[in-house]
Formats: structure tokens, C-alpha cells, sequence
């Protein structure tokens, strides 16, 4: 049997609430809606959903000491992840709070991270952490890690794929130093337009050649209604979801690509793995969804081949 290729996934796995307006979303006004508390992070959802497509994966974030911190526990080990995290006891852990449109896309957020800029930079120092990385066959990080930590991961990783997830608009830009060592980096248009210097706005083909100008071989750009963007060494194309993938399924789109370009996918290929995955997760209301072989084979047969960016 072939060794399942492994990941060391570094960064995020918090607390997340996520509310969804019911109806048309008023501001300044108090909508009805849900209300839904579960662990998520960038870092953690993509590798919760690699592993569901075949991949090895340990983790190291960091937590508190509090009553949360035993449910990021719990939803790491039912992940089947290995847990390498650093428990602060006289710290909280931090959080995310969502508020979604009634079609997924974000409103606003609250992010209460404090604790990974305070820590999580040591915690790359670690004998263990080391020893994790030289084993892996690839590492996965978010930007919420300060970019000093990035730059020291990459160090550590010189010869492995690093993959990064630009988390938002304001901790993109810690991706930054490290853009030229990463072998692909997942962002939204807000988040793709902060690192390559372009506007919101800006033509597709503007984005793309502002994050090769910073440095970036390789990346994945999404929007919430529209194409999703990919470019590396054999070119720039795009994919046009069945069903537009907000915010939410972000992190399953990079788990899937990951796994699949670990199995010796091209990206053009990858990509699609990751749309199946992202429109699973729009149709669950789960945060990151428990899918079948066959859900997903499914959910691959509708997505569009990738078409060359004009």
C-alpha cells in the first residue's frame, strides 16, 4: 500500500462563530439569524479536509487554559490530526466570530488572536516542531502566524513544498518576506489585491501579474461570485464554480488542492479537487463537512475543466 503523503500544519484552530442572517441583511439593525460555535482556523479546516482526501496530518497551534481549549482538543484528535499545540494555561483561546449574509458571504468579523502573536513564534523553536518538519513531506501555515515565524518555517522547511492560506486582507501582507519560498498560497480577491498592490477591482489578469511581481510562483485566488484563479509555471487559468464559494468553504478549496497536488495532481487538476470539496462544504451545514468517496466523486463530476486566462 502507498504511504499516505504527510502534512504538518501550522497555525490556527480556534473557536469559530459563525451567524447567519436570516433574510436580507439590514445594517445598524438587530437581523434574526443562527448562531453556530464549533473549532475551526484556517490551518485546522484545510488540514481536516485534506486528510479526508488521504493525507497524514499533526498540528501545532497554541491555546489557553480555559473550558474552549479542551473542544479544540477534542475536535483535533477526532480528526484523526496529531496534536503537537502548546496549552497557555493562564491565557484564553482565541476565537473568531462570523457574521454571514443569508448567501455566506461575510459581513464583518471579530478576531481574538492575541495569544499567536505572543506565542506562537517560540513554539516553532521546539525540538519537537523540528523533528515534525523534517519528517513531513509538506508544510501547511496561515498568516496567523507573525511573519517572523513564517520566515523561520520556511528556513526550517528549505526543500519541502510550503503552502500558505492568507487568512484576511490585514495578515496577508505577513506572507509577504516569505512569497518567493512558498510553493502556493490561497487567498481571496481582498486578500490577492493586498499582496500584489492592485486594486479590489482590478482585471484578473492585473492580480495575477502583481503577486508574480512580489515574488509568488504559484497561487489560488478566489472571489465569492465568480472564477477561481490559478497560476504557477505552466500558466494562468481559471475554473467557474457551479455554485459560488463564499467565505465559509475557502479553507476545504485549499485542504483538497493540497492533498491532490501531494498525489502528483498538476494544479490545473488539483484545483478541481479543491471546487468539489469548497461546493461540499456550501451545501453542509457544518463547518468543515464529513463527505464519502462517493459524495465527492459526485460533486467532481459537475466541476468544469480549467480554461486557459485569456
Amino acid at each position: 500500500m502507498m504511504k499516505s503523503p504527510t502534512v504538518l500544519a501550522v497555525g490556527g484552530a480556534y473557536i469559530e462563530r459563525r451567524g447567519q442572517v436570516l433574510g436580507a441583511f439590514v445594517p445598524a439593525a438587530s437581523n434574526p439569524g443562527t448562531m453556530r460555535e464549533d473549532v475551526g482556523g484556517a490551518v485546522f479546516n484545510a488540514l481536516r479536509c485534506a486528510v479526508r482526501r488521504g493525507v497524514s496530518g499533526s498540528l501545532l497551534s497554541v491555546r489557553g487554559g480555559d473550558v474552549l481549549a479542551d473542544m479544540v482538543a477534542r475536535a483535533v484528535a477526532a480528526a484523526g490530526i496529531a496534536d503537537l499545540s502548546a496549552v497557555f494555561l493562564d491565557r484564553t483561546t482565541p476565537s473568531n466570530t462570523t457574521i454571514l449574509d443569508g448567501d455566506g458571504a461575510l459581513i464583518a468579523g471579530l478576531a481574538d488572536m492575541a495569544l499567536y502573536d505572543l506565542a506562537l513564534a517560540k513554539q516553532i523553536r521546539r525540538a519537537k516542531v523540528r523533528e515534525a518538519i523534517s519528517t513531513a513531506d509538506a508544510v501547511l501555515c496561515d498568516a496567523n502566524l507573525p511573519s517572523a515565524a513564517l520566515e523561520r518555517l520556511v528556513t526550517l522547511a528549505a526543500g519541502k513544498p510550503v503552502f500558505g492560506l492568507a487568512v484576511s486582507p490585514d495578515k496577508a501582507a505577513r506572507l509577504a518576506p516569505v512569497l518567493g519560498s512558498l510553493a502556493l498560497a490561497f487567498m481571496d480577491q481582498r486578500e490577492a489585491g493586498a499582496l500584489a498592490a492592485v486594486g479590489v477591482d482590478a482585471a484578473e489578469q492585473d492580480i495575477i501579474d502583481g503577486l508574480r511581481r512580489a515574488g509568488l510562483n504559484g497561487g489560488v485566488v478566489k472571489a465569492d461570485d465568480g472564477p477561481v484563479l490559478g497560476f504557477d509555471a505552466a500558466g494562468t487559468f481559471s475554473i467557474l464554480p457551479p455554485k459560488k464559494v463564499a467565505d465559509g468553504a475557502a479553507d476545504a478549496l485549499a485542504g483538497a488542492t493540497v492533498a491532490a497536488l501531494l498525489r502528483g495532481l498538476t494544479l490545473r487538476a488539483a484545483l478541481r479537487d479543491g471546487v468539489a470539496a469548497a461546493m461540499l462544504a456550501i451545501e453542509s451545514a457544518e463547518l468543515m463537512p464529513v463527505f464519502t468517496a462517493a459524495d465527492f466523486a459526485d460533486a467532481l463530476a459537475v466541476v468544469p475543466e480549467a480554461r486557459d486566462l485569456a
